[in-house]
């Protein structure tokens, strides 16, 4: 069976206005992000939004969930902002048992060229195919479990909790 992927936006899909200066969505890079890595493992991919995750709302959250809950596919990977990454995942954590759900985003779009995003995407390939089921975030080879991570806003590093 295929991993579906969620696309909800993020650092991960910015793009950079050279004449605004302003980070702008347009099309999601993860099709390209895909090729470029030579993935081989099947995937359904579904675009749900387009946010920032700090513009996020409980009503986008609660979107997620419902899209999770429908999916055929018992492995799931979802693009996120870092931002509230550790809310959307608690409210999965919550909602859904029978599943195994990754997310992952990026600190650096795509785009720039220096993205942490490719590398995080891969191991959101990886962790998914091979962890229990459960929601976790992948971070810069790294998986946390949904209750028990959060991003360390001095540092700009996803760490444990307890």
């Amino acid at each position: 069976m295929s991993i579906r992927i969620f696309i909800t936006g993020g650092t991960f899909d910015k793009e950079y206005n050279e004449l605004t200066g302003k980070l702008f969505f347009n099309d999601s890079q993860l099709p390209e992000m895909l090729k470029l890595g030579r993935n081989l493992a099947p995937v359904e991919i579904r675009t749900l939004m387009m946010v920032d995750s700090l513009e996020m709302t409980d009503a986008d959250r609660n979107l997620i969930a419902d899209h999770c809950v429908k999916s055929p596919e018992d492995k799931i990977i979802i693009t996120h902002g870092t931002d509230t990454m550790a809310e959307t995942a608690a409210l999965l954590n919550k909602k859904i048992k029978d599943k195994t759900i990754v997310i992952t985003g990026a600190m650096i779009p795509y785009k720039f060229g220096s993205s942490d995003g490719l590398f995080n995407l891969g191991s959101a390939l990886a962790f998914v195919q091979t962890l229990s089921q459960g929601v976790y975030i992948a971070m810069n080879g790294r998986y946390f479990n949904a209750d028990n991570v959060r991003k360390n806003k001095l540092t700009g590093v996803f760490e444990e909790i307890n």
